[in-house]
């Protein structure tokens, strides 16, 4: 703070000086100083296009006739200089603070640059400085609070940097400062307010941060307070209006303000603009805003305001803007606010509004220009009543349920200039009098049910520049002169109908086309070479139509060599019947997508494909292309995907293709290629998809293919692949596809199978493979198909089988395998022929195989006899380990000091003493404490060996924590799995208990959703929750006896260093007995995780954990936790989510994840959906109603599948 002030403090002496040399540079200087003055800057104009200074200022003539300079007719000198708007560049020289007589000096909308010089301070008469839409560097000089007269100054959009000088509180003739669009930091001075002068105060656009200073809301004087688009935070105050009583213009938009709006706003009676747009208020819009009769001009959008649109804002009839949208608002429109007269901008979109459009909204809407309506519910017909908004310009209806026909008085909206009604219900057809919109530039009836043809008037609105008629059922041919009437059409969407006939010629004359799709429909007829005339052409897309060629050559393709802007290509499922000419390498270098899929061409593959440079996706699968891969395709170092299967490709994978780092898809199936598969491919490590299957590749698979550790797909299948299966296969955890099936493959399945976790088609079929089908495949709980038919196999079928729930496919045919077929879990469904031509099966009569045979009653009555003797000789060692362990406890009681104990010893063999644990933790020291529970807290510690834990130490002293400790024990002595958190050891006696478990080094989910320094994507947040769901799915499904976990919540979920989750904090956990579904409790867990059952009764059942599951998925894709202030009555995070999809998800998912011009985002917001859709049907009020943790890992999984998929 001692800095700052020295800023604008200065001792008397200095400002004396000041004074007295602004004094006699006033007496020692005259009109031929204020010349040379003016001639020194115009030197210093470096660039001056209109050379209107540099012919006019001479001095050959006085400068009181020069332009831009303004003389006082008594004295003449120079007392005012506007040369504003000339589009000079050059900077200001020190000799400008000789013009002493200076008053106003405008600058702006120039290109000048530079710090302002010290010398402008002895300019002691100016009154108006205007330095705006410049390029001034450095700070804000402290020497303008030297300037005694000045009244107004203006640096907005600039570069000055650093702090707003509180120094400029000393210029106490002030009334306009504007220091907006700088790049400003800080905190604005609380100096700021002894301005008492002041009208108006402009920061907006900066990077200003913390409150605004309550002094300012105390300058009487303020007509207009403008601090848009910085951080500034907290809320409004209650009684902002008492200090401003002439304020008519508040501008707050684009901030971090949050709170409620105060409804005393109304006494700011002579406000015109309310801008609170784009914030964080909360709470319900206050119906009192209707008393401020002067507003014209109200913005509250993109905020989280919730309840009802108050009925009295129809009141305020001067409102000419009304910006609510983007809210939590529910109920319908009410149709008040459509008798505002004055109203030309109306939006209210985004705020899951519903019911219908009032049938008289046009009557008194006269004025209406711009109406936002688009993501709500809105439903019912479009009111005929529409032509009455006369001036209507812009009507946006998007993404509601709209229905019946559009109604053809829309002809009548002769200003028309965008029409949206995308993704509603509407049917018939499109209206004749749609061709009277002549002013119309945006179309777009896409995503509905509209019938017929295109009216002939549609293709005379030339001034159009999008049109969307994609995913109706629309019909009929395009006009030969479709393109002559639109000539100024950029993009052009068609998907996805049943057009028919010839693409016309003329579409060349629509000379400014950058985007057509005419994907999916019935078009016939050559694709014509008149495309190659859109010089501006960046996305062609034909694909799934009955399009021709020309000409074998595909000449077409020769003449969008022309289209030098062309991003993508799509000619997939058209019979072109040709040779993909050599012309194919001079299409544009900005060519990023190549598709001619099923196009039966023919030929090789041209070695010009390689010019494309800058191609990410090249997919030619389908074709009868021959030869070898060209060498040339090494140059495409950006290729993400290679897709070339199906056809009659030969040679080998050339070595070069380990180059292309950035491949995801390498696709080579189906083909005639051969050798082996190089060594080089384990280099690929974004590969997420190979296919190589049907081909004739031998020699072995390379051993550093198993480190594709990010594989998802990998399918071998049909080649002449030898040698033995590795270990390292267990490498690909990520995998969910793996096919080696029908090559030559020897040796033993490796037990590492069963790190294949998250594998659901596993084929090993058709080859020489011996041994025994190794018990770890049980482990692989998703797979769904698995095939080890046609190999050696010998030995049993693995019982561990039985826990693969979702196996759906299963055959071992055509082995040496013997003994019993199991005949639970899945086996149930599968028949004889998974099991034929193995001689030494047996089992149930349905498999076609001899029945068992049962043991001998000799050997039954000696079996007997064993277990008897084994029981007894238990028996007496229980008995004497529990003598033992007595008389030890007592001695040990003595010191107080507890020890390991053998509490989890079937799963846990490492034992820790107190006294480790202490040393561990450095005396359970502060700095090492993790985290606080219900029932104790934990610990960071290191152990002796050097290994990291952490340790849960109890608090005995809080009621249940005994309980807690040896529920806890209980539930980790048998439990196995990888998304458990695992339990080392324990120790405990009367007067200790603690467990030490594995150390998580990532923290919590907790942790990542809300700290400000760490960050989740997509992927992430979905693999972490199917790593839970999978944990509950063990949990409830695969122990013997169901385990509710009864307290899920972000904090305990816990991350290890692979970011892979582990379920932690058994404390409350139920664990059901045998046969038995539910059971009642004490209400221990989390407030806004509860299921209702739960929280109202105690009932507690595995559908509790779902409910948990399904709030906390909503919370890990929205960041908002369900304990949220913005939560309260009937409003929660459920209801909340429930009431914005799936029309308004993208307003509701963490802003972070998804933005409106990144790739595939819709296929991405779908995605989005149907997880939020999951995450309702796991949170129904009803416990009958969720589903179970089986269906939820499903879908979770694919929705995964098809998420990598728009992201790879």
């Amino acid at each position: 703070m001692a800095v700052m002030q020295t800023s604008y403090l200065f001792p008397p002496a200095i400002l004396l000086l000041h004074c007295l040399m602004a004094f006699l540079a006033m007496a020692t200087t005259n009109i031929t100083t204020d010349q040379s003055s003016l001639l020194t800057f115009k030197a210093h104009i470096n660039l001056e296009p209109s050379h209107i200074l540099s012919n006019n200022w001479s001095v050959s003539t006085s400068v009181c006739v020069w332009i831009g300079v303004t003389c006082d007719i008594h004295n003449q000198r120079v007392t005012a200089l506007d040369i504003s708007n000339m589009n000079l560049t050059g900077n200001i020289p020190p000799q400008m603070g000789n013009l002493s007589f200076l008053d106003s000096v405008n600058l702006s909308r120039n290109y000048f640059h530079g710090s302002l010089p010290r010398e402008l301070i002895q300019l002691r008469q100016l009154k108006i400085v205007d330095f705006r839409f410049n390029n001034f560097s450095g700070t804000i000089p402290y020497w303008f609070s030297f300037l005694p007269k000045l009244q107004v100054l203006n640096l907005r959009n600039n570069s000055f940097t650093g702090f707003i000088p509180p120094s400029l509180s000393n210029i106490s003739t002030l009334q306009d400062l504007d220091l907006s669009s700088n790049p400003l930091q800080g905190k604005i001075p609380e100096e700021i307010g002894n301005l008492y002068n002041l009208k108006t105060l402009k920061l907006q656009y900066n990077r200003l941060t913390g409150v605004i200073p309550l002094a300012i809301f105390n300058i009487s004087t303020m007509e207009s307070l403008a601090f848009t688009g910085n951080s500034l935070s907290g809320n409004l105050r209650v009684n902002i209006c008492h200090g401003l009583p002439r304020l008519k213009g508040l501008y707050l938009g684009s901030n971090e303000f949050d709170g409620e709006i105060p409804s005393n706003l109304s006494e700011c009676s002579q406000l015109q603009l309310l801008d609170l747009s784009y914030n964080k208020f909360s709470g319900s819009i206050p119906g009192e805003i209707s008393n401020i009769k002067t507003l014209e001009n109200l913005r509250l959008r993109s905020n989280y305001l919730t309840g009802a649109i108050p009925q009295e804002l129809g009141n305020l009839q001067n409102m000419e803007k009304l910006a609510i949208g983007g809210n939590f608002l529910t109920g319908s429109i009410p149709a008040s606010i459509f008798n505002i007269s004055s109203l030309q901008y109306l939006d209210i979109s985004s705020c899951n509004l519903s019911g219908t459009l009032p049938t008289n909204m046009c009557t008194h809407g006269t004025q209406l220009e711009v109406v936002y309506l688009h993501l709500n519910q809105l439903y019912g017909q479009l009111p005929t009543s529409i032509h009455q908004c006369s001036a209507l310009q812009i009507l946006a209806l998007t993404n509601n349920s709209f229905s019946g026909t559009i109604p053809r008085q829309i002809g009548n909206l002769t200003l028309l200039t965008a029409l949206y009604v995308n993704t509603n219900k509407l049917t018939g057809v499109i209206p004749q009098e749609i061709g009277n919109l002549y002013n119309l530039e945006y179309l777009d009836l896409g995503n509905n049910y509209l019938s017929g043809s295109m009216p002939t008037g549609f293709f005379n609105l030339s001034k159009l520049l999008l049109v969307t008629l994609s995913k109706n059922h629309l019909s009929g041919n395009l006009p030969a002169s479709f393109g002559y009437g639109l000539p100024n059409l950029e993009e052009l969407y068609m998907t996805g109908n049943s057009y028919s006939g010839r693409i016309p010629d003329s579409i060349s004359n629509s000379s400014k086309l950058r985007i057509i799709n005419f994907s999916f429909n019935n078009f016939t007829g050559q694709i014509t070479n008149s495309f190659g005339e859109l010089r501006f052409l960046e996305i062609l897309y034909l694909n799934g139509n009955n399009l021709t060629s020309e000409s074998p050559e595909l000449s077409f393709i020769t003449s969008l060599t022309n289209c030098r802007f062309l991003r993508a290509l799509s000619v997939n499922g058209n019979r072109l019947n040709g040779i993909l000419p050599a012309s194919v390498g001079n299409l544009s270098s900005s060519l990023r997508y190549l598709y001619a899929v099923n196009c039966d061409l023919r030929g090789t593959i041209p070695n010009e494909i390689g010019n494309l440079s800058n191609l990410i996706s090249l997919s030619l699968f389908g074709n009868h292309l021959m030869g070898l891969i060209p060498t040339t395709v090494a140059s495409l170092r950006r290729l993400q995907a290679l897709v070339l299967f199906g056809n009659k490709l030969s040679g080998s994978i050339p070595i070069w293709i380990c180059e292309l780092e950035n491949l995801y898809g390498l696709l080579l199936q189906q083909n005639q290629m051969s050798g082996a598969i190089p060594d080089c491919i384990g280099n690929l490590t974004s590969l997420y998809y190979l296919y190589l299957d049907s081909n004739r590749f031998n020699s072995g698979i390379p051993g550093n293919l198993w480190q594709l550790k990010n594989l998802l797909e990998l399918n071998l299948s049909s080649n002449f692949l030898a040698g033995s299966i590795p270990p390292e296969i267990g490498n690909l955890e990520d995998a969910i596809l793996v096919d080696l099936s029908l090559n030559q493959f020897s040796g033993v399945i490796p037990s590492t199978v069963g790190e294949l976790q998250k594998l659901v088609t596993f084929s090993l079929a058709h080859n020489k493979l011996q041994g025994s089908i190794h018990d770890s495949i049980g482990r692989m709980l998703n797979l769904e198909n698995l095939d080890l038919s046609h190999n050696n196999l010998s030995g049993l079928i693995p019982m561990s089988l039985e826990g693969l729930q979702y196996l759906k496919y299963f055959n071992v045919s055509f082995n040496q395998l013997s003994g019993e077929i199991p005949f639970g879990g899945p086996f149930k469904n599968f028949s004889y022929e998974s099991f034929m031509f193995n001689e030494g099966l047996c089992g149930k009569p349905r498999y076609d195989v001899p029945p068992c045979r049962t043991i001998s009653n000799n050997r039954s009555k000696r079996k007997t006899m064993l277990h008897g003797v084994f029981i007894l000789l238990g028996t007496l060692a229980l008995i004497l380990f529990v003598a033992l362990t007595y008389a030890f406890m007592r001695y040990r009681r003595k010191d107080k000091v507890p020890i390991g104990t053998d509490l989890l010893s079937s799963t846990i063999p490492l034992r820790v003493s107190y006294y480790e644990i202490f040393e561990a933790t450095d005396g359970y020291s502060e700095s090492n404490l993790l985290g606080t529970g219900s029932f104790g807290s934990v610990y960071r510690g290191t152990l002796k060996m050097g290994k990291d834990v952490a340790v849960k130490v109890f608090n005995l002293q809080l009621q249940n924590a005994f309980k807690s400790f040896d529920v806890e024990c209980e539930v980790f002595r048998n439990l196995r799995h990888r998304n458990l958190c695992k339990v080392i050891s324990s120790c405990s006696n009367l007067d200790f208990k603690a467990l030490v478990l594995e150390y998580m080094s990532n923290g919590s989910l907790e942790k990542w959703l809300y700290s400000h320094n760490y960050y989740l994507d997509m992927k992430q947040r979905i693999s972490i929750m199917i790593d839970i769901a999978a944990a509950f799915e063990y949990l409830h499904h695969d122990y013997s006896t169901p385990i509710i976990h009864c307290d899920l919540k972000p904090s305990n979920v816990l991350l290890d260093e692979d970011m892979v989750a582990h379920l932690s904090d058994f404390g409350i956990a139920k664990l059901l007995s045998e046969g038995e579904s539910i059971a009642h409790t004490i209400t221990l867990a989390t407030l806004g995780y509860i299921a209702p059952e739960y929280g109202s009764r105690g009932v507690v059942s595995t559908s509790c954990d779902v409910y948990s599951y399904g709030i906390m998925l909503m919370e890990v894709f929205t960041r908002m936790k369900p304990s949220d202030e913005t939560f309260s009555g009937d409003l929660s995070l459920r209801s909340w989510v429930n009431d914005n999809v799936p029309n308004a998800v993208f307003q509701i998912i963490d802003s972070n994840l998804l933005s409106s011009d990144e790739e595939h985002f819709h296929e991405k917001l779908n995605c989005l959906c149907s997880i939020m859709e999951l995450a309702l049907n796991c949170s129904m009020e009803s416990p009958k109603e969720r589903i179970n943790m089986k269906a939820v890992v499903a879908t979770l999984k694919k929705i995964q599948f098809q998420l990598l998929a728009y992201y790879a």
